[in-house]
This record gives structure tokens, C-alpha cells and sequence, in this order.
């Protein structure tokens, strides 16, 4: 930061302003997904967060950095956002039936998040096991573990272990004590590790190389040609699906491949897909095939979790207002090319 920059926007020069926030819009709004866990509300938030340091630049002392200031913002404002019940849906439309779960999960609000939004944080990582790090702080399953977590928690934890602040840090950012700071960070790690996956699993192959597209290529061509047993020979002996929000999940060959099939025939055929990435994942824009015409419509967003050279976790989100987030198109054609 610049005093020059500073006292220019302070002064009310929107580009000196920019200039000072701007390196970090993309890691705040990082900040507020994995706090809110939603796509949507994070971009509100984070332009909620500039519009108050804008608005509130003559409160900056300089005794902390813009970068800890700003992230201050983003954090109280991400949490107020959680006591806000107009920003989550009053309900779900009702599932058709499914087949029996393999368990009934606490339903979870959660969004998949652009790969586009994060492919230059994930860039500072030093070296491939820090982006090995990077990368699983970003995860599906690390922020589905913190959408269970109470407000708080959730927040010391990403401050703490994943962004590396200061326990002084983050009590300034929080306004609380150290001493509360490290009491929910403790009960925050403990919580949280009995969400995430066994230390033994195999570690995804890294995104783009050429494991992780022979894998996501053939679970792509089972799922256009509607050939479940072809997707079910890609999961590992324990592999997950899951639907969040709905509270349905699925453990198993047996028990996906039951799922899978009777989707496809309440569907009436198989579905388009178009690839992208979401959360450092291979994932799948869904379209649906209109009947008596040429088009596929928006059915959902799909994201893979892979172990080794397997599939660990498929996550269907029904929601296809995401689709703009990833750039994915309106309509695509009936018939692959």
C-alpha cells in the first residue's frame, strides 16, 4: 500500500481506492463463500465490503494492514449474513420419490464456487504440495465441513488454519479474546475432522493432468450415453453421492447405481453435458433434453471428487441459477456433434 494511494482515496479517488482493494477482491470473496457457502452471496458480500471501506476509509488507523482491514469487513459482514434468513430459501421443491438413502444428512445451504475465481490465488502457492494445500482449503468437502460448523467457529477456523492469521489477528478481526479465539479454533479442528475424508485416501490427481482427464473423460461419456454400470465401475468401494441441500445420500456401487438409474428413468434419457471446474474439481454443467425439440435445458451442476484414479464423491446441485457464475450457456444442442 502506498500512502499516496491512501490519502488520494481518502481524499475520494475511486482509482486510488481500487488501487488499495483491488489485489484482494478475488481472496475476499473467497472468504465469504466459505463462510456463507454461497456463490451468490459472496459476490453481495464482497461488494458489500468494499462499498463499507469505501464509505469508511477514514477509520482505517494503519495499525493493521489494508489487506487484515478489509478482511475484517468481509468476515462480519459474511457473518451477519448467516443471521439473515432471507438470504437462504424458505424451502426445497420436493424430490419425486427417491430410492432409500444410505443415510439422511442435516440439510446444509451450499453452492459450488468457479474455478475462474480462484485460479489466481491458487497461483501463489509455493510449489506443488502447497498448492496441494491451497487447493484442498478450497474443496467441496472442507467447505461442506464448515457449513456445519456454528458462525464462530467457522470463522477462526478459516482465519487461523487457512489463511494463517495471528491469534492476535483474529481477535482484532472478530473483536474477541485470544483466549476465545483459541477455544474455538480447538473445538472448530475437532468438529471439523470428523467431516472430512479418511487421512487414507488417495489424493486426486492435479487439475488438468492427464489422470484426472482420463477419468473425467470416461464418467463423461457413461453419463451422456446413459451407462450406469460404466459410471459406477469409476467410484471407489465407498464413494458418496450427495445432493445438498436435500438430506439424501448415497454410499456405494450398489446403492449410487440404483439412484443413477431410477434419475434416468424419471428423466426419460440420459443427459448433455457441458465441462468447468468448481472448487478445484472437475465438474459438469447438466441439461436436460426437451422433448419435440432440438435443445437441452439447465438441469443442475455436478462435481466430482477423484482418489487417485477413481471417484470418491459425485455432488449434484439442483440449482441451475449458478450456471452464469461458470459461464456455462443457456441452452445446448439435443445431440452431441
Amino acid at each position: 500500500m502506498t500512502e499516496r494511494a491512501l490519502t488520494l482515496a481518502r481524499a475520494g479517488d475511486e482509482n486510488a481506492f481500487r488501487e488499495l482493494t483491488e489485489p484482494y477482491r478475488h481472496e475476499l470473496q473467497l472468504q465469504c463463500y466459505r463462510i456463507v457457502g454461497s456463490t451468490q452471496d459472496a459476490e453481495d458480500l464482497v461488494q458489500e465490503t468494499l462499498l463499507a471501506a469505501w464509505r469508511g476509509l477514514d477509520q482505517f488507523t494503519e495499525q493493521a494492514s489494508i489487506r487484515t482491514w478489509l478482511y475484517r469487513i468481509a468476515t462480519n459482514r459474511s457473518l451477519d449474513a448467516l443471521r439473515a434468513s432471507a438470504r437462504r430459501p424458505q424451502r426445497l421443491e420436493p424430490m419425486t420419490e427417491p430410492p432409500t438413502p444410505s443415510r439422511m444428512a442435516e440439510p446444509i445451504w451450499l453452492e459450488p464456487y468457479p474455478d475462474v475465481l480462484i485460479e489466481g490465488i491458487a497461483d501463489q502457492a509455493p510449489g506443488p504440495e502447497a498448492r496441494y494445500e491451497h487447493m484442498e482449503a478450497m474443496a467441496l468437502a472442507f467447505v461442506a465441513g464448515l457449513q456445519h460448523l456454528p458462525p464462530q467457529q467457522r470463522a477462526v477456523l478459516v482465519l487461523r488454519d487457512v489463511l494463517s492469521f495471528r491469534a492476535a489477528e483474529a481477535a482484532e478481526i472478530l473483536d474477541m479474546s485470544e483466549a476465545a479465539v483459541n477455544s474455538l479454533l480447538r473445538r472448530a479442528r475437532v468438529a471439523l475432522e470428523s467431516r472430512l475424508p479418511a487421512a487414507g485416501r488417495d489424493r486426486a490427481p492435479l487439475p488438468n493432468s492427464r489422470r484426472e482427464r482420463e477419468v473425467v473423460g470416461q464418467f463423461a461419456n457413461a453419463i451422456e450415453e446413459g451407462d450406469v454400470g460404466a459410471v459406477v465401475a469409476l467410484l471407489t468401494d465407498d464413494a458418496w453421492l450427495t445432493m445438498p441441500p436435500y438430506p439424501y445420500e448415497y454410499q456405494g456401487a450398489a446403492a449410487i447405481g440404483q439412484f443413477l438409474r431410477h434419475r434416468g428413468a424419471s428423466r426419460g434419457g440420459p443427459l448433455r453435458i457441458v465441462p468447468t471446474r468448481a472448487n478445484g474439481q472437475p465438474a459438469f454443467g447438466c441439461y436436460f433434453p426437451c422433448p419435440q425439440t432440438d435443445i437441452a435445458r439447465p438441469y443442475g451442476l455436478l462435481v466430482l471428487t477423484l482418489a487417485g484414479s477413481k471417484i470418491a464423491e459425485i455432488t449434484f446441485f439442483a440449482d441451475s441459477g449458478v450456471f452464469p457464475h461458470f459461464g456455462l450457456p443457456r441452452t445446448v444442442a439435443r445431440h452431441r456433434t
